[in-house]
């Protein structure tokens, strides 16, 4: 083969037709729309599904991925496209990484992301390590997020459409998966252009609806499921304010959230208060008022670092953070207290700071992602 040949849509320098790309394929149209661009391109495709909970009680659920429905949809694609495609039965790892950890934040009083942790160790991990089983070069998924090529190795940036931004869920890509990995829908300019592809290849899933509620809360409804998982959670307690006076009764812990105003049932009171703390242990809901959410410093645990240079080598970075997925990055003093450790300084405090979110890291003036970590209650 010659030196010369220039690199494919992919980064290798190869043909298309002898480079082997795994597509991790949720049945839904961005993953879809990967697969057929690539097998469009003449890449050796090969579609994997995960099957991640019983999908014999999910299969009319919509608005869910790795489901009944979507492991059709999914193969429908691979059979029109014409490439392979296996449904891989994921259901106990994703059970013990992902949905017990999920359970068991929550009765902590925390706010679990369990779509990071499943990107974390399930899809890039286990699935990432298939791919390699299978001779695959690199994995490609359907997220919105630009792998860039830098000065000591590829990098992570934001996508092109800021409204379809999932840099937030994929913080913990590490280097070695960020090596690995391609996506190839991260600089398309909105979903429209993704639901165009799906029409231009003919997919049966170009108009499907996206997916809103994380696959295994149906409609959102948390405490229902961690009712199943952990029966006596709901057990009621008292709602009281910071100084401990009981304000009312309340059906459960894991009903509320911080920063929660509504629904509290503590009416008749001159200013509005709102869920500043939860502790699960007395079965307290504490409530204060709006200024006691806001938070300047916070603790983050379990850091992956995506910068050039290590992530001790400063005591301090000057760069931007995210603490929940809808807000925009804020700017930040990150003091490192130990390679996987830091303390987050917020220069402009902010409410509603929960543990359990994760805190993400942005470069102040460009789109350059630089990993992230949890936050935790000292």
């Amino acid at each position: 083969m010659p030196k010369d040949l220039p690199l494919n849509s992919l980064g290798f320098a190869k043909p298309p037709a002898d480079t082997r790309v795994v597509v991790a394929m949720s049945g839904g149209v961005d993953s879809s729309v990967v697969a057929a661009k690539l097998a469009e391109e003449g890449y050796d495709v090969v579609g994997v599904t995960l099957q991640l909970y019983d999908h014999g009680a999910a299969l009319a659920k919509k608005g869910a991925c790795c489901a009944g429905q979507d492991i059709h949809d999914a193969r429908r694609v691979a059979e029109e496209m014409g490439f392979p495609h296996y449904v891989l039965d994921y259901e106990n790892t994703f059970r013990e990484a992902v949905i017990d950890e999920f359970a068991d934040a929550y009765l902590g009083g925390a706010t679990p992301v369990p779509c990071i942790r499943c990107n974390e160790r399930v899809k890039f991990k286990d699935l990432l390590e298939t791919a390699k089983d299978l001779d695959a070069d690199c994995m490609a998924t359907g997220h919105y997020i630009q792998r860039k090529d830098g000065v000591t190795g590829p990098e992570l940036h934001c996508a092109a459409d800021a409204n379809r931004d999932q840099s937030y869920f994929l913080f913990s890509t590490t280097p070695e998966q960020l090596d690995y990995l391609r996506f190839p829908l991260g600089h398309l300019p909105s979903k429209d252009a993704t639901r165009e592809l799906a029409a231009k290849y003919g997919l049966a899933v170009a108009d499907k609806p996206d997916s809103q509620d994380i696959c295994f809360v149906p409609n959102g409804n948390y405490a229902s499921v961690i009712e199943k998982l952990r029966p006596g959670a709901a057990d009621p307690g008292d709602i009281v304010d910071m100084e401990g006076n009981v304000l009312g009764q309340h059906r459960g812990v894991i009903h509320y959230t911080i920063g929660q105003r509504r629904g509290l049932g503590i009416g008749g009171l001159e200013d509005p208060l709102y869920v500043v703390k939860l502790d699960p242990d007395t079965r307290h809901v504490v409530v204060g008022p709006k200024e006691a959410l806001s938070t300047r410093t916070i603790p983050v645990r379990e850091i992956n670092w995506l910068g050039d240079e290590p992530f001790t080598s400063r005591k301090e970075w000057h760069l931007k953070v995210k603490v929940r997925s809808t807000r925009p990055p804020r700017e930040a003093i990150i003091r490192p207290i130990s390679e996987t450790e830091a303390e987050v300084e917020l220069v402009v405090p902010e409410e509603g700071v929960s543990p359990g979110q994760a805190c993400v890291f942005y470069a102040p003036e460009d789109s350059r992602i630089f990993g992230g970590g949890w936050i935790y209650k000292k």
